[in-house]
């Protein structure tokens, strides 16, 4: 009896050793697939790490060296200059009449005419375009009022532009704009690239946290970078936008237009015991930085989670379309943002780069030329030109962004197949 209860005993805990058993193994099981998918929204999170590290490779180039980056960003660059110079024409016309400077008939004071023509000077035609008929002549000469000269908007300035300068005046700058911009873009993207994916790999080990902020850093450094090396194209890119010249003269390039620089600079008694005149090449640097650097911590880091969204969004984000779509679209946005928030930095950056007195321009400091703007145009001063700032910044960066991507993405793939 006492045996057969034992035997009862062991049996009714074989079922539990058995059911404990099952347990631990379903246990482990879900242990595995808990490491290996759980679900977010619907949506495996192993589906998304996944698709973020394809999107990482795919954006970082891969196996693609520091030249097969400069290329696809000079290419970028260059697509970008001819396309919007027009406008960057226009935003540099408006701040520099803002910051004082007189637009006229080159010729129309008699000290002009008197070198031009000569002392027997006969009638001379300084209409604003032959066409213009609100011209009144004043002695010998024809010559149209001041409200002829006067820019009073974005599209104002374009038909003025055409029909006083001709229409290729628009591109004034361009081959500044050029050898500014293909150099910059150049350093900017790949070094952008190089270091946004060294300070993600840091920040995913060490901070997690900061993890999002690395596009950020890396824009600005990147940019910091590429602005000092490049600068003083810029100051000449500027300059030639900013002057007008009559109609058919032979307008200054990049070279003579820094020469005349360093020229004001030694003519300029008061700097005979000053730093070497080179030094007035990067005048306006820290206003140039003091934008740019604030511009791409804006830009990119709006652009990064724009772009990333926009390809989680498309059905195939391998194909040339859906990078090229997604990246014009995060640039449009993104420098359209950085651009209206950045302009009186701008604004600050033209004046000290117009300046012609090379003494009072290397004393200007960034805070107290926006002052100065403050107290001759209050906050419609410090916006001048915001209209054509926003509507060139947008489509570049956009034309930028995804042409760099593109090229990218074409040669990450020849690499794979080879």
């Amino acid at each position: 009896m006492a045996e057969a209860l034992k035997q009862q005993s062991a049996n009714s805990w074989m079922p539990t050793a058995e059911q404990s058993s099952r347990m631990a193994e379903f246990d482990k099981n879900v242990s595995l697939m808990s490491e290996s998918m759980v679900i977010v929204d619907g949506i495996e999170s192993s589906q998304i790490s996944q698709t973020r590290g394809n999107h990482l490779d795919v954006s970082s180039g891969g196996k693609l060296g520091l030249p097969e980056r400069a290329f696809s960003a000079a290419g970028a660059a260059f697509l970008s200059a001819i396309l919007v110079n027009p406008l960057d024409v226009v935003k540099t016309r408006l701040q520099a009449q803002a910051a004082g400077v007189a637009y006229s008939h080159p010729l129309s004071n008699l000290t002009s005419r008197m070198a031009f023509f000569g002392p027997h000077m006969m009638f001379a035609d300084l209409r604003c375009s032959p066409s213009c008929t609100r011209a009144g002549v004043h002695g010998t000469v024809a010559i149209c009022p001041p409200d002829c000269f006067h820019y009073k908007g974005t599209l104002d300035v374009f038909y003025k532009i055409i029909r006083q300068e001709g229409f290729t005046a628009l591109w004034r700058g361009t081959n500044a704009g050029l050898a500014l911009a293909m150099p910059t873009v150049g350093i900017y993207l790949p070094c952008y690239d190089i270091f946004c994916h060294r300070l993600e790999e840091f920040t995913t080990k060490n901070a997690p946290g900061l993890t999002p902020y690395a596009p950020l850093v890396a824009g600005s450094l990147a940019r910091s970078l590429a602005c000092t090396s490049c600068y003083p194209i810029e100051l000449a890119r500027t300059r030639m936008q900013a002057f007008k010249h009559a109609h058919g003269d032979r307008r200054p390039g990049v070279l003579k237009t820094l020469i005349d620089v360093i020229s004001q600079v030694k003519s300029t008694s008061s700097f005979s015991n000053s730093p070497p005149s080179y030094r007035a090449l990067w005048t306006g640097l820290g206003s140039q930085l003091a934008r740019d650097v604030p511009f791409s911590a804006i830009c990119w880091s709006t652009l990064e989670p724009v772009r990333r969204r926009l390809l989680g969004l498309a059905v195939d984000e391998t194909n040339a379309l859906s990078v090229l779509g997604a990246n014009f679209s995060a640039g449009f946005i993104a420098g359209s943002l950085a651009a209206a928030a950045t302009c009186p930095l701008d604004v600050a950056k033209t004046r000290k780069q117009i300046e012609k007195d090379p003494a009072r321009a290397l004393k200007m400091t960034t805070r107290h030329t926006l002052l100065e703007v403050w107290r001759d145009g209050g906050m419609k001063g410090l916006f001048t030109g915001v209209g054509p700032r926003v509507g060139r910044a947008g489509p570049s960066v956009g034309i930028v962004i995804s042409f760099y991507e593109v090229v990218k993405h074409v040669l990450h793939h020849q690499y794979a197949i080879s």
